[in-house]
């Protein structure tokens, strides 16, 4: 079971720019952490620092102990871990089994196998394989988007962002299989617009405030917090 460390997390988009401030964090398998905050909070950024698209200023992420070499994101995606950014999160020209064969590029020798397995997770795109992934609804190109990132078997799984343009069913869809994902034995850290929403279905909830980690405990410990409800998550005071 695959564990997701990061100590002293520090960096920006540029080598002198530090959005993200000394970041400490643990995400255990089987468990969906979601991480919270204000706009310009330094989310995104920091997820995009763990999956090494951006080269750290500082710190170390490792995955079972094992650390990752800053900035490489092949590198990390070799030894475990995929990330699902918001937007360009699949190739719209392309078929959806075509994007599955993508996403199986570090995988040749198992790709029917992993493409089995991941049209038998996500029972919607059995039908859809020959259809061009622009075509498809923003729901499904989100369950897509996730299934060209398991076709490596990663143990750790980031999402930036998953229901960003959804409708409100289809974002309840995408956030069940999330939940499922994370109980089928995953490691997954996600950020979220939708906080109110997103903590319900999560196991932990980090907040993210300036860069700096101000909050982690139990999601629904932050679901029942005056404060946490009034300043970040849009909902009325718990009486």
């Amino acid at each position: 079971m695959t564990e997701l460390r990061i100590r002293n997390l520090r960096g920006g988009y540029a080598t002198a720019e530090e959005i993200v401030k000394g970041i400490d964090l643990d995400v255990k398998a089987g468990e969906l952490a979601v991480v919270i905050g204000p706009n310009g909070a330094g989310k995104s950024t920091f997820l995009k620092l763990v999956a090494g698209l951006l080269n750290a200023k500082d710190g170390e992420v490792a995955i079972d102990g094992a650390p990752l070499q800053p900035g490489n994101a092949q590198a990390a995606c070799e030894r475990g871990l995929s990330f699902v950014p918001q937007e360009r999160n699949v190739f719209h020209s392309l078929t959806v089994r075509e994007n599955l064969e993508m996403g199986g590029y570090l995988v040749r020798d198992a790709l029917r196998q992993r493409m089995d397995a991941q049209l038998e997770r996500f029972p919607l795109l059995k039908g859809r394989l020959k259809d061009r992934a622009g075509n498809l609804s923003g729901g499904q190109r989100q369950v897509l988007a996730m299934a060209i990132a398991l076709m490596t078997a990663p143990g750790v799984l980031l999402l930036d962002e998953p229901t960003a343009g959804l409708s409100p069913a289809a974002a309840d869809e995408v956030f069940e299989l999330i939940r499922t994902l994370a109980a089928q034995g995953l490691a997954i850290l996600m950020v979220e617009q939708n906080a109110l929403l997103a903590l319900e279905y999560g196991t932990r909830g980090i907040v993210l405030v300036a860069g700096k980690k101000m909050r982690d405990e139990s999601a629904a410990g932050l679901l029942a917090d005056d404060d946490v409800r009034h300043l970040f998550l849009g909902g009325a005071k718990v009486h």
